[in-house]
């Protein structure tokens, strides 16, 4: 078990280290909606500066996605989750990530890779004028459902460690 909750840690501050820079996106995608903006009323923007705001907000929901479930951020409705103890919080989620989040992961992460790819064999653009290549923004599915699955796996060992007596629940 000890082995398991050191690479759940590795993997808690991996996607911490990537989360915070993540974040940064969105004020890439505020600069880039106030240029365009500008660009507008002075003549000079472009489908790419507008693209550009889709392709940095993506980012920020893709690549942030697993760092919202280790900060047990992501949105939740704990009506009866709330009045159960620790442990069967966690044997309820352990259920939910292994049955459902994971299996999905696996699947976005498979055809979403193949979309990106395909994009980037034929060289897909934008089908406004001036627009940017599809393939990057399709290639960050795969990769934040990459991200999101290793937090997944994370998130399931801590709860296996709550099951077995070697963590503190959240919020414990």
């Amino acid at each position: 078990m000890n082995t398991l909750l050191r690479f759940a840690r590795w993997i808690d501050a991996f996607n911490d280290a990537l989360g915070r820079p993540v974040a940064w996106l969105i004020l890439g995608a505020v600069l880039l909606a106030v240029i365009s903006a500008i660009g507008r009323k002075a003549g000079f923007g472009s489908n790419a500066l507008i693209e550009g705001q889709w392709y940095f907000f993506a980012g920020v929901f893709l690549l942030g996605a697993g760092h919202t479930l280790k900060r047990n951020e992501h949105v939740r409705i704990d009506v009866l989750a709330k009045r159960l103890s620790p442990r069967a919080r966690a044997a309820i989620e352990l259920g939910g990530h292994l049955l459902f989040l994971l299996p999905l992961c696996a699947v976005l992460i498979w055809l979403g890779s193949q979309n990106a790819w395909a994009a980037f064999r034929a060289s897909e653009m934008s089908a406004d004028a001036g627009g940017l290549p599809r393939w990057p923004v399709l290639a960050l599915i795969p990769a934040g459902f990459f991200l999101l699955g290793l937090q997944v796996i994370a998130e399931s060992i801590h709860r296996l460690a709550v099951l077995a007596g070697k963590e503190p629940a959240h919020g414990a």
